[in-house]
């Protein structure tokens, strides 16, 4: 399957907050001291090195141009300090300091644990680990032995093992999203199995993680192990809302799970199923008035847009209308819940964004990857995303979602009359 480039229901880019500025300044600041700390301690090393005039062979030279470093904080300016060595090695080379701290070729910092799991996702081998994050960490670099990886794999499976038998009994699941994730590898003698995720969103609005399986997209079967699994966990009343593409075996299982549950079609998917059935010269046309319909202020107007796309494309791309129109009720479930939190419920971007650099739905490779060290390097990858996920939009709107005297009409809080 293809991606929809739509740009319309991208997920939002967490906006910078106070503390973080001040976090990311006190780092630029602690690594200019230790910048100056370390080119202090080397010239102070080689002080007795003189040339025939008895000057100091080892001195400070300013400092480089400023640079910036991708940093967990954001992008921090550094300008690192500049050292004069005009000591000579044995071959007549001129010596030259290197900082350990900021080698020249590093521009980001990266989270041991969070590049592992992403360089194995993007389909690299164990074997290759060693040089790949020598490259990108330097010489040094702590975990680059193949059997620390593998060690670290062996312990990241044994706590995502834990991890799926823990209690969730004690918190109510309001919303789910659920995708299956292709990623740079195949996993066993197919090439269409994949990792099943479902993430919840509490009734406090905070977003989690609830299942990451290893399993088949369209299969119900695989849907079905998860949801009961996750019921026997605790999550034993139905969420309200369960947001999906309409091509997964999910939904045959959410009806015997949590039948009450109401379901809503991805946007993202539907658009870019919609559009790969559509010449290329139609397709920005098509687009905008897909736009029309999930953008649209009330169920009413929405429909009305629903009618428009019909008129304009039935008589000649008659796929392209009927992939649109099969699923016009659930692509307009979400009218009947809060207004403000449309942009999280429309699609299911809350996965689609956690696994945007190394997802891979279309192409394919030879290697094969081990189900076991795949599931464990998603679970990290995932586990370390759910840390920085911000509540939901208007989450204090929860308590009346699952309020049963209350509705919502085209995002709009109605009472029930007694």
């Amino acid at each position: 399957m293809t991606e929809a480039n739509n740009s319309v229901l991208s997920f939002p880019q967490d906006s910078e907050d106070p503390l973080t500025k001040i976090l990311r300044d006190g780092a630029r600041r602690l690594l200019a001291q230790a910048l100056e700390a370390e080119v202090a301690a080397y010239i102070d090393k080689f002080a007795d090195a003189k040339d025939d005039q008895d000057r100091r062979m080892v001195v400070r030279n300013g400092h480089h141009p400023e640079r910036t470093i991708q940093t967990g904080l954001g992008d921090v300016s550094i300008k690192q300090p500049k050292v004069n060595d005009r000591r000579k090695d044995r071959d007549g080379q001129r010596q030259r300091f290197r900082s350990s701290i900021l080698p020249p070729y590093l521009r980001r910092t990266k989270n041991i644990e969070e590049l592992l799991p992403w360089l194995y996702l993007k389909g690299l081998s164990t074997g290759d680990f060693s040089e790949a994050l020598t490259s990108l960490l330097g010489k040094g670099a702590p975990g680059l032995s193949a059997t620390t990886i593998t060690r670290l794999k062996s312990v990241w499976y044994d706590e995502y093992s834990e991890w799926r038998k823990r209690d969730l009994s004690k918190s109510r699941f309001v919303y789910i999203w659920a995708d299956g994730v292709y990623f740079n590898i195949r996993l066993g003698d197919g090439d269409r199995m994949c990792m099943l995720v479902i993430i919840g969103a509490t009734e406090d609005g905070k977003k989690e993680v609830l299942a990451v399986e290893p399993g088949y997209r369209e299969s119900k079967a695989s849907w079905s192990e998860i949801l009961l699994r996750l019921r026997d966990q605790g999550l034993t009343i139905a969420p309200e809302l369960a947001i999906a593409d309409g091509a997964l075996g999910f939904w045959a299982a959410l009806d015997e799970a949590y039948p009450k549950t109401a379901q809503q079609r991805c946007w993202v998917h539907k658009t870019a199923n919609v559009l790969e059935k559509l010449p290329k010269k139609k397709q920005p046309q098509a687009k905008s008035m897909i736009h029309d319909i999930y953008l649209a202020d009330t169920r009413k107007d929405a429909e009305q847009a629903f009618d428009r796309f019909i008129e304009v494309f039935e008589d000649k791309y008659e796929r392209a209308v009927k992939c649109l129109v099969k699923d016009r009720d659930t692509t307009l479930a979400f009218y009947d819940f809060p207004a403000k939190h449309w942009a999280h419920i429309r699609s299911t971007n809350p996965i689609e964004s956690t696994f945007a650099t190394v997802r891979l739905r279309s192409k394919k490779t030879k290697g094969c990857g081990s189900v076991n060290a795949t599931v464990a390097m998603v679970f990290k990858l995932i586990k370390d995303a759910e840390k920085r996920w911000k509540k939901l939009r208007g989450y204090q709107l929860m308590a009346d979602v699952i309020d049963i005297n209350v509705r919502f009409v085209d995002g709009k809080r109605k009472e029930i009359a007694a």
